[in-house]
């Protein structure tokens, strides 16, 4: 077993919202994050991926639970102590574009962590930038370039490069490669499942693409309306999945590899409101399978098989 070193015990996440209404954006999350492994996240667009990492990150701290780094809880980090170890835990964004200032140089945005840090000096930046360049596979005198002169898939390499330079343990990516194109979005995880062997590294990975997540993580949780309904090894998606959210994501799956003699599966109905999950299973509403006491009470992670564990009424606890 790989060296744990991240993990988030029973973190919920509420914002207060209008008319004294509370939104629970995560709900009793625990997940863990492994040396030189990959934990996928995936689920429908607001389910409180996001959520989870600005938490994982220190960006925001949970209103209940905690978030352990190797043994002990960053909640408590302020001050001097928190800037430090921001090292150890770095971020690719979604749209690179807005995460660049458009008016610095590549070697600048590379470098400014490390300038930030007094890890390197001024005079340093072109020839630090060169070598973080061609670590991502981009030349090294794109240094000199701006943000706006290069194509997505080009500043998402010099993103990877960025959060690379203050060696962290940990890199989460917020639904990284979302907006390039499909023939992009290869290349940017061949790099980074290259860089992981590399260099040890762990990746966070959230995305609402299930055939994309499981291609390459270790471990997929499968999170709904800000719960996690089914955690299992990205290698067994889809032959052992049992929750019916998460069977439903690969049946709707389009591949030019599929057997196209069967009918594209979709979710009957829309998600409901976070700010109105129904009492019980939080996703009774778009399941065929829903029974009285899904109506009633709502489901916990229960272990079913090695590293594979269920929130669903359909499956009882495995033992050992």
């Amino acid at each position: 077993m790989s060296e744990l070193i991240l993990e988030a015990k029973h973190v919920t996440k509420k914002y207060p919202a209008s008319g004294g209404r509370t939104l629970t954006a995560n709900n009793d999350i625990n997940l863990s994050i492994y040396k030189g492994k990959t934990l996928g996240i995936v689920g429908e667009s607001g389910c409180g991926k996001s959520t989870f990492m600005r938490m994982a990150i220190s960006l925001e701290a949970p209103t209940e639970g905690e978030i352990l780094f190797h043994g002990k809880s960053i909640l408590g980090l302020k001050g001097e102590e928190l800037r430090q170890h921001r090292q150890n835990i770095q971020m690719v964004f979604q749209d690179p574009t807005a995460a660049f200032n458009p008016k610095m140089k590549i070697m600048d945005i590379i470098c400014e962590p490390l300038l930030n840090f007094k890890h390197i000096k001024k005079s340093e930046k072109e020839e630090v930038a060169r070598k973080y360049l061609e670590l991502v596979e981009l030349p090294g005198d794109f240094a000199t370039r701006y943000p706006h002169n290069m194509s997505g898939g080009q500043r998402q390499r010099v993103g990877i490069a960025r959060a690379l330079t203050l060696e962290p343990e940990i890199i989460l990516c917020d639904e990284a490669t979302s907006a390039l194109d499909v023939s992009v979005q290869k290349n940017i995880i061949e790099l980074l499942v290259k860089l992981q062997k590399e260099k040890d590294i762990a990746f966070g990975f959230i995305c609402h693409d299930m055939a994309l997540v499981q291609s390459f993580a270790h471990q997929v949780a499968v999170m709904y309306l800000g719960n996690i309904v089914e955690v299992l090894p990205g290698s067994s998606v889809a032959e052992d999945s049992k929750h019916p959210y998460t069977q439903a994501l690969i049946g709707s799956i389009f591949d030019l590899n599929m057997d196209f003699s069967k009918p594209i599966e979709s979710i009957d109905s829309e998600a409901p409101s976070p700010l109105d999950v129904p009492v019980g299973c939080p996703f009774q509403n778009r399941c065929d399978r829903c029974m009285e006491i899904c109506k009633k009470e709502r489901p916990t992670l229960k272990n079913v098989a090695e590293n594979h564990q269920v929130a669903c009424h359909l499956y009882q606890e495995v033992e050992g």
